[in-house]
């Protein structure tokens, strides 16, 4: 205590140290050569002890002697996950009666060659390619075959393939061939060809559904989005050097406000904002879509 000496009993306080070795002890008793104090003896308890008085320590070990000599039981068996149906096999060659259209692009994913009329075919093409299928989970991209994830289209589009075969597939064979080579693609009135659908994902926050519609190098000139209370009508040409059109009208989960929602096109995809009128989860995008039964968690867009 700031420089007086005192010991634990009831001595007066100095403040020299030599004062403090001359204070008179204060109690007797017999000398002892270690300054441990005596150990205490415990009393042994009766055997008729009354189980509200027990120790808490003593119902412990009682109970993991209970537990110890009880026979412990087989552990569940986990149940297999339901996992989606693998995709229809593809065929692994081109039909050689087929004529390949000029500028046709590989049909494997992830493999972006086109096809140059009157090239010469062969083995040594190396087509690097995802066998898997695309993956889209709360804004992460991926493959299947693949543990590689983004976040953003266009890594998504730039991710390597994992696979090589020996050769392209432009226009596959068997039950590959689609309706398109048999009776021809739909074209518009301007020789555009009509699609029938494109790919999408979105993703929520509390209050904007915010979705991607892919298609690439959408004319933003001639591109139309008109926001209604419950649905989306999208006009979509694009100026590729065989132009494609998507145009449909979609039929929304919910109801939005059109004079907050909002639209960007992008090099591969066209992106909405639409602002919800209620602030509920939406879990799935189209009305018509059917629902998978998962518990959507509603938040901020990339915090955990």
């Amino acid at each position: 205590m700031e420089g007086q000496e005192l010991t634990s009993n009831a001595s007066p306080r100095v403040l020299t140290f030599d004062e403090f070795l001359d204070i008179t002890p204060c109690t007797e008793g017999k000398h002892s050569t270690t300054d441990h104090p005596p150990k205490i003896e415990k009393k042994e308890q009766a055997a008729d002890v009354n189980p509200t008085t027990q120790s808490l320590s003593d119902k412990l070990a009682e109970a993991i002697s209970v537990s110890a000599t009880t026979p412990n039981r087989a552990p569940l068996a986990p149940q297999p996950a339901a996992t989606a149906p693998p995709p229809p096999p593809e065929s692994e060659d081109d039909e050689p009666s087929l004529e390949i259209p000029d500028a046709k692009s590989c049909r494997r994913k992830g493999c972006n060659v086109t096809y140059k009329k009157g090239q010469q075919r062969s083995d040594d093409e190396n087509c690097v390619h995802h066998p898997g299928a695309p993956i889209f989970h709360e804004g992460s991209k991926g493959y299947s075959c693949c543990k590689r994830r983004v976040l953003e289209f266009d890594q998504f589009m730039k991710i390597e393939g994992c696979k090589t075969s020996p050769r392209h597939l432009f226009i596959g064979s068997g039950q590959d061939k689609s309706k398109k080579n048999q009776q021809g693609p739909s074209v518009g009135e301007n020789g555009e060809e009509l699609l029938d659908t494109v790919r999408h994902d979105f993703y929520q926050t509390p209050t904007t559904i915010i979705a991607s519609f892919f298609l690439k190098k959408i004319d933003g000139a001639r591109a139309a989005v008109k926001f209604n209370t419950k649905s989306l009508d999208l006009d979509l040409p694009t100026n590729e050097p065989a132009p494609k059109r998507y145009k449909t009208s979609v039929p929304l989960f919910g109801e939005i406000d059109p004079q907050k929602s909002t639209f960007k096109i992008l090099g591969t995809k066209l992106e909405v904002g639409l602002y919800k009128v209620d602030g509920t989860s939406w879990p799935v995008l189209r009305s018509d879509d059917q629902r998978t039964g998962e518990i959507l968690q509603v938040g901020r867009a990339g915090r955990v």
